[in-house]
């Protein structure tokens, strides 16, 4: 019996790596400056454009209080899908510092770091191979979004 294979993306943030699922990702895009919101924190950078919708761009670094500035010049704008299931909040755009890569994940390519101490936008930290990465919790990421942006959590359907 064969092992089962999850296509994902290991997404350069600095100083880090986020593993996603291929699945969540719908398109990476240049880097174009976010409109600014209101009020909102730091991390948040603001809204993108794409394809009609207002994305809001977050930066994980900052989020994770990792870094006080991401730096700009060669990022990229990750689009994913957010999990709230609202039609405010379909996309989430991370800044990336450049391309992700494509990796194909196996029970046995996969090994969690036990007791890693995690902010509350990390579901996990683990090593792909020899590199380490974050499990971004994109659920809670999509609710802190909400939250920042809208100022109350989107409805789930």
């Amino acid at each position: 019996m064969s092992e089962t294979e999850i296509r994902s993306v290991l997404v350069p943030v600095t100083d880090a790596e986020l593993l996603l699922a291929n699945a969540n990702i719908a398109e990476i895009v240049g880097y174009v400056e976010p409109e600014p919101i209101d009020q909102g924190p730091e991390w948040l950078l603001g809204n993108v454009l794409w394809h009609g919708w207002q994305v809001p761009v977050v930066s994980f670094g900052m989020l994770t209080e990792q870094q006080e500035r991401e730096p700009v010049e060669k990022a990229k704008i990750c689009i994913t899908k957010s999990l709230v299931h609202s039609d405010r909040l379909p996309y989430i755009g991370l800044l990336a510092q450049g391309f992700p890569r494509l990796v194909t994940i196996t029970e046995s390519t996969l090994v969690e770091v036990p007791d890693a101490s995690n902010h509350i936008a990390v579901a996990g930290q683990v090593l792909v191979g020899d590199r380490e990465a974050w499990v971004p919790d994109m659920d809670r990421i999509a609710q802190l979004v909400a939250h920042a942006a809208y100022g109350a959590l989107p409805v789930t359907r």
